[in-house]
């Protein structure tokens, strides 16, 4: 008779806390410490790609200014110093808030980055309106027609928004209705009479409509938002062609899940579906998407605040490559790194915060 052997009792898996995943405040704070590797990495890389055409000053004022007058300025500022002392130096600089001085004009950087970043920032938050405005209504109305004439034109729309090179988008837009219609200033954030008002607002935060809104001057703003108009479209179609088609993905998505047909077969209409039911969930990849197109934004907003003469980041940063002020060049830069990683930053949190699942 064979002998029974009793077998050990089978192990029994323990419970996977949510903690042993990573909580919100991990994930948070990963994501924080994340900012400082990435920060110093863009620091250093445009801090040695500025120096392989020479230092600053003989790159700026070469062929200008004797050559023993340059050496002077040269040796003043510290550059024929050992390259690896000077990025220390600058490291140090940079971590205490000082950038420096511009050659071409001798104005502290940070000055100028205050000054003339409220108006890119402006410019952006315009676009952001402009795209959301744009892209998440005409997406959901594309997949409520989905693969009918309005949601074929629709999503050629979206091709040419964000396939169009937004120098390009925005001198259409100048010929077209600046030129051709006169309906919009062909430049500029306002008008000469607005610009004295807003510099002589106390405590200005640099963002026109909203000091205009601040001191209550409706003239004023009503000025602001009409040379906006244009800006804005130009660089705002280039994100609103991106959520136009991610929007009309997700919902399609969405529409094919199962408390979606339940309502369906309730008899509950297309359009009701569309708006009260698939749409909220088609909106969390937007958050997601969101930092990716704030670099997006920031790059394009160096062509158009060229292309319509808007004194910002991007304007002076044409503007000091031109005079080869590599001192400047490298503030702004390092500043809309650090604004792409802020955001980026921003964005997780927010994600994460919608969805859980993004913190596992």
């Amino acid at each position: 008779m064979a002998t029974l052997i009793d077998a050990p009792p089978p192990t029994v898996a323990a419970p996977i806390s949510k903690s042993a995943g990573g909580g919100l405040g991990r994930y948070i704070l990963i994501r924080f410490l994340l900012i400082f590797p990435t920060i110093f990495i863009l620091v250093t890389l445009v801090f040695f790609l500025m120096r392989i055409t020479g230092d600053p000053i003989t790159a700026a004022q070469g062929g200008r200014l004797p050559q023993e007058q340059i050496d002077a300025l040269v040796h003043q500022a510290g550059y024929d110093r050992n390259l690896f002392i000077q990025y220390i130096e600058y490291l140090g600089h940079v971590a205490t808030g000082n950038f420096g001085r511009t050659i071409s004009d001798g104005r502290p950087v940070i000055e100028m980055l205050v000054k003339f970043g409220a108006a890119t920032l402006e410019l952006s938050i315009n676009a952001v309106i402009v795209a959301l405005l744009v892209g998440i209504p005409l997406g959901m109305f594309a997949a409520h027609k989905r693969d009918k004439v309005p949601d074929a034109v629709l999503r050629m729309f979206a091709i040419l928004c964000y396939a169009t090179p937004v120098f390009f988008a925005g001198l259409l837009l100048k010929l077209t209705f600046s030129v051709g219609l006169g309906w919009f200033p062909v430049a500029g954030r306002a008008s000469t009479t607005t610009e004295l008002a807003m510099g002589r607002l106390a405590a200005p935060t640099g963002v026109y409509w909203l000091d205009a809104l601040r001191s209550g001057n409706l003239a004023a703003f009503g000025d602001i938002v009409h040379h906006a108009v244009l800006p804005a479209v130009a660089l705002g179609l280039l994100t609103a062609g991106v959520f136009l088609r991610l929007v009309r993905t997700n919902v399609i998505g969405t529409l094919g899940r199962d408390y979606v047909e339940a309502g369906r077969s309730r008899g509950v209409s297309e359009y009701r579906l569309v708006t009260k039911h698939a749409y909220k969930p088609a909106l969390i990849p937007i958050i997601t998407v969101m930092g990716l197109q704030i670099a997006l934004l920031l790059g394009g907003a160096v062509l158009t605040e060229t292309t319509f003469e808007w004194k910002g980041l991007g304007y002076q940063l044409a503007q000091y490559l031109t005079a080869r002020d590599f001192v400047a060049v490298q503030g702004i830069v390092m500043l809309l790194a650090v604004i792409v990683a802020i955001t980026n930053f921003v964005v997780d949190i927010a994600a994460a915060l919608i969805d859980p699942r993004v913190r596992y």
